[in-house]
């Protein structure tokens, strides 16, 4: 049985907002939602998952949401740093000896999360069929020299974030990353089949068809022989055909989430909160250590300012993100985020399936935020 949407300010508007984004055509299907002080206070949905077949987009459809999972998997990391699984500090080496290669002895697994590894390359022919066979471009990328002296500069590792974290997990744990994410957070949060790197064949009926709205055009755009295309070759690009591929939905990798907006926003209201129905992630230092600032300046591959600390990105001064300062996440292409603001017990996620110029997860969060009485962003 579906519960009733929550009653207040905050779900009024911003379900006014999406079903008049729907209804012009600048978006197919979306869903936001919003936890305060831990309980659902916006959980609204419109538009179509499917065009072609009608089919309705609701609260469970299950959405390609890019790397929107790279901030699902730095939870998970922290989750295992706070049972001494991992440690920030340590050398990738001493999970995968092989990683050490090419001057990478000591490259930390905190490097990798904070995208200053070095590592951000990929062969520049590389096809979807060889970049979704993840433990052979992980041998590949354990041969690499860095492309700079880790830790002295960032630069986002776009596909690399998550096919070298899939490895270091696996030898690690000798769990894949999908039986970690349902182990130690989704199961926990009851989440477990909207909280997913890749999508299990039972559940592809609730899965949402991506489309393009002006995302492909944009990165057409960009010159050749950017720094860009190093991290993500053109045949690699993050379109919506490419999320539409079997073997993208099937492929259990750590750079890309596919989620609802509920999952995304309650696990990030358990991180915002300490815990939430009892459920407790991470302890507060392990969280402070996974969300204070790492590094920041301007980005070799995108370009522009960021704020990183590891695995997310954060809010504030120095940062292009649209969360307020103090607050963590991670966006992805085509304009989904999610992200928590500890300082207001607050979380938020935006999740769609038409892939268009950021901008929109800024407007709402603030419409939510006021709506609730909270300071904008």
């Amino acid at each position: 049985m579906t519960e009733a949407p929550p009653s207040n300010a905050a779900q009024t508007r911003v379900q006014e907002i999406l079903d008049e984004l729907t209804a012009s055509g600048e978006e197919t299907g979306i869903q936001v939602a919003v936890h305060l002080d831990g309980e659902l206070v916006v959980d609204a949905w419109s538009g179509l998952a499917d065009i072609e077949s009608g089919q309705a987009m609701d609260g469970e459809t299950l959405v390609p949401s890019w790397s929107t999972g790279k901030g699902v998997a730095a939870a998970l990391v922290a989750v295992l740093v706070d049972k001494g699984v991992l440690d920030y500090d340590a050398p990738i080496a001493a999970h995968w000896p092989e990683f050490a290669a090419n001057g990478k002895d000591r490259i930390t697994l905190g490097q990798l999360l904070s995208h200053s590894a070095g590592l951000p390359q990929l062969p520049p022919d590389l096809t979807p069929e060889e970049l979704f066979d993840i433990p052979a471009v992980g041998d590949w990328l354990a041969g690499q020299a860095p492309l700079w002296e880790p830790g002295t500069a960032t630069g986002y590792h776009a596909w690399t974030y998550g096919i070298l974290l899939a490895e270091i997990l696996r030898k690690a744990t000798g769990r894949t990353c999908d039986e970690l994410l349902r182990d130690e957070i989704a199961a926990p949060l009851g989440i477990a089949d909207s909280l997913l790197f890749a999508v299990p064949d039972r559940l592809v009926d609730r899965l949402a068809t991506c489309y393009d709205g002006g995302w492909a055009a944009l990165l057409d755009r960009i010159p050749e022989g950017a720094p860009f295309f190093v991290c993500a070759p053109r045949q690699v690009l993050p379109v919506a055909s490419l999320a539409n591929r079997t073997d993208y939905r099937r492929a259990a990798l750590p750079a890309n989430g596919t989620v609802t907006a509920r999952a995304a926003s309650r696990m990030y209201a358990a991180l915002a909160c300490g815990e939430i129905d009892g459920v407790r992630l991470v302890s507060d230092a392990t969280l402070k250590a996974a969300t204070a600032p790492r590094v920041s300046g301007k980005d070799r591959s995108l370009g522009s300012e960021l704020l990183k600390g590891y695995g997310f990105m954060l809010g504030g001064e120095g940062s292009m993100m649209r969360y307020p300062a103090g607050a963590f996440g991670t966006n992805g292409s085509g304009g989904t985020t999610a992200c928590a603001d500890p300082a207001h017990r607050f979380s938020f996620a935006l999740i769609k399936n038409r892939m268009n110029v950021p901008g929109l997860d800024g407007r709402l969060m603030d419409e939510a935020r006021i709506a609730l009485g909270l300071p904008g962003i």
